[in-house]
């Protein structure tokens, strides 16, 4: 996002400085590098809304950029399956939303189209999103982040800010390699995000609270029981989608992701816990609050965890040919979930102000696949804050 953002500062202001200050050695390596890949085609989001808008325009642009760079992308699209009849009506409003939305192709499908176009897949009526795809998110940021040097600005990478000062008519950016002067300041932080809006002296509502998700993956000789992508009918209150079969760029299948509190905000291990995470996520009101009300999703998310059968049964209400012996770990990903002081988990943009900083607090799925519409948003926004970049 960050990248994304200073690509287009740029391309409005090409004499203006921009810098990149990057927290890792390598672009890519957090949310953007471990996620399954999908390029959304706004099928679930409210009619009208911001998120429904930058996702199919996102979409449309991003196919291009691909193209055009050569990044791998495949329009493979997804099935979303409705299993049973207390289904069917979430399905029809997934319907009604993709359609208001401007999906392209978006149809219904019954339970002979399920089988047509996932043979192995079972359910009793579906919708099929033909432009929704996969992509490779780590080579499209890295694309970004060249578009950047190429226009003049800096990438900085292993780069992390420590500190942030006001001083009259700039900001100065405490970092690994010392203090940077900058008239202006763009936070696009991910899980690190209320930190420094915090740091920087913005309200500490909403937190991020690291949720962690698994991946299993069909081994080689049973990739075949899923062509495409296959989503169940989500749950409207949550903002995660469930446990779905998901095509991967690279040819492999993915199982998953479940959905825990982490003990860090860069727990890829499940034993990664660091003190001030940790002690973060427990002193948050929110926390308690979200947990209090959705403790029996909770016990669901924790026994997928800890049980591989488990996990794989929930996959296997679509694919029913699916065992335990098809499949194996794969890798895990940290979502940067921002949570209310009153425990609701936020799904849609917060951005604060602060003097002479716009900081985005949440960018929520899909904001790899609309991160070239955001970027305009966040632009428009940063324009707003400080007026135009000179």
């Amino acid at each position: 996002m960050g990248l994304a953002v200073a690509r287009e500062l740029l391309r409005r202001n090409p004499r203006a400085s921009v810098c990149v200050l990057e927290r890792e050695s390598e672009i890519g390596t957090h949310q953007t590098g471990h996620n399954s890949g999908v390029i959304h085609a706004g099928v679930y989001y409210t009619p009208g809304s911001l998120k429904a808008r930058l996702c199919v325009e996102g979409a449309r642009e991003l196919y291009g950029y691909c193209a055009q760079r050569g990044i791998a992308s495949e329009r493979c699209g997804k099935v979303i399956i409705a299993t049973d009849s207390s289904e069917l009506g979430r399905l029809e409003e997934l319907e009604r939303r993709g359609k208001a939305n401007g999906v392209p192709g978006l149809r219904r499908i019954a339970a002979a189209g399920i089988e047509e176009l996932e043979p192995h897949a079972r359910g009793i009526a579906g919708l099929h999103s033909p432009d929704t795809g996969i992509a490779d998110f780590r080579a499209v940021a890295l694309a970004y982040a060249q578009d950047i040097r190429e226009a003049g600005g800096t990438v900085a990478t292993g780069c992390e800010v420590k500190g942030v000062h006001l001083r009259g008519r700039s900001l100065r950016l405490a970092h690994s390699y010392g203090t940077t002067e900058a008239g202006n300041a763009v936070f696009c932080t991910g899980a690190w995000a209320d930190r420094l809006a915090v740091a920087a002296g913005a309200d500490p509502d909403p937190r991020i609270v690291p949720f962690r998700g698994a991946y299993l993956r069909l081994v080689p000789e049973r990739r075949h029981l899923v062509r495409s992508l296959i989503y169940p009918v989500p749950d409207p209150a949550l903002p995660f989608l469930g446990v779905h079969l998901t095509k991967h760029i690279s040819g492999e299948v993915l199982l998953g992701p479940t959905a825990l509190i982490a003990g860090a905000r860069d727990a890829y291990r499940l034993a990664t816990v660091r003190r001030r995470d940790l002690l973060d996520t427990l002193t948050w009101p929110g926390t308690w609050r979200m947990l209090a009300h959705w403790w029996s999703t909770g016990v669901t998310e924790l026994r997928h965890a800890a049980l591989r059968s488990a996990f794989v049964r929930a996959a296997a209400r679509y694919v029913p040919g699916l065992h335990v012996g098809d499949v194996e770990p794969a890798f895990a990903g940290v979502r940067a979930q921002a949570l209310s002081h009153d425990g609701r988990l936020v799904d849609d943009f917060v951005f604060s102000r602060t003097e002479r900083a716009l900081h985005v607090r949440n960018a929520p799925s899909p904001a790899a696949t609309s991160s070239l519409a955001i970027a305009r948003h966040v632009a428009d926004e940063a324009e707003r804050a400080f007026g135009p970049l000179v």
